[in-house]
């Protein structure tokens, strides 16, 4: 069972995209960083996650994303 990306782990993701110190990454995120982390997440994890645009939408934030990301990982919160 995976463990979800925490708050640390997803910055230091977004951090990769324009190859930025964390401290450099903004709580709300674009479109293109949010593709980005969720290839990221899709590589690391060995997953290919089907998200609907209203969780797409949810993901807006990084805080948005590392609660959307604990709910739809498989293994996470009971799914998988």
């Amino acid at each position: 069972m995976a463990v979800p990306p925490d708050r640390a782990e997803v910055v230091a993701m977004l951090s990769g995209f324009g190859d930025r110190a964390t401290g450099e990454v903004g709580e709300s995120l674009d479109s293109l960083e949010l593709t980005w982390l969720i290839a990221q997440v899709e590589q690391r994890y060995g997953v290919e996650l089907d998200l609907s645009d209203e969780v797409f939408a949810g993901m807006a934030t990084v805080t948005g994303a590392v609660d959307t990301l604990a709910k739809v990982l498989p293994g996470a919160d009971g799914h998988g």
